[in-house]
């Protein structure tokens, strides 16, 4: 266990393992070597950045059946961006439904969850809009140019919110205007990172909606872009 412990890939090893774990991995250890692998372990916690970082910061709230599989390694932490894009053809724009199907380019995930077996750490959000170049063909609205939505004023004068299994990440009555981004040269286009960051798990439906007041010159053949930026469980 020690030794599992000592060579493990991530930061926080404490709640990945379990302190009751380590101390009794350290019990028969001299009080030098204790000293060495708990200064060892300590010296992990400050090296990992952006939204694996953060997902670190949350093992202790991950599944007893999640930190297994990463401590046994058939469980991997990754990158991820999930999407989906919608048209816009009314007030209410629900970007992901139940009765959705993953397709590529149109959105990366099904029914509205996460595969089977996974959590994912949402770490940022992004929020862009185009117009298909013919609305009865699906090849188009799939090749939609994505922008800023600060060209729609309907569209940047609205209010989004984002649950994951009814339970708020994102208030309601939250201003659009966080995602124009047009003048920082920081971010990707339309990127709102979270300063409270959250986590989602399989078979947890995510609701982003995306509140309008008018849609006032808003063309018919107008789509949203979002997306669910940060870390998940991978094999």
């Amino acid at each position: 266990m020690i030794d599992e412990i000592m060579d493990s890939e991530y930061n926080n090893v404490g709640e990945l393992f379990g302190f009751g774990e380590i101390e009794k991995a350290t019990r028969n250890m001299s009080p030098e070597q204790r000293v060495k692998a708990i200064s060892q372990m300590s010296k992990q916690v400050k090296n990992s950045r952006r939204s694996r970082g953060e997902m670190e910061k949350f093992f202790k709230q991950l599944p007893d059946n999640v930190k297994q599989e990463l401590i046994k390694g058939t469980l991997r932490l990754a990158d991820w961006t999930i999407y989906s894009t919608k048209r816009i053809t009314s007030k209410t724009i629900k970007m992901f439904e139940s009765q959705d199907d993953k397709e590529v380019g149109v959105r990366n995930i099904s029914n509205a969850k996460l595969p089977k077996n996974s959590v994912f750490m949402v770490s940022g959000l992004i929020l862009l809009t185009g117009v298909t170049t013919n609305l009865a063909d699906p090849e188009a609205n799939k090749a939609v140019n994505y922008r800023t939505i600060s060209a729609i004023p309907a569209i940047a004068n609205g209010e989004f919110s984002l649950k994951a299994n009814k339970k708020q990440i994102i208030p309601e009555n939250q201003s659009n205007r966080r995602f124009i981004t047009d003048n920082d040269t920081t971010v990707q286009m339309g990127y709102y990172k979270l300063d409270n960051p959250r986590l989602i798990r399989d078979e947890e439906v995510i609701e982003f909606v995306v509140e309008l007041g008018t849609t006032f010159s808003i063309p018919p053949e107008q789509y949203l872009y979002c997306a669910l930026d940060g870390t998940a469980t991978t094999p």
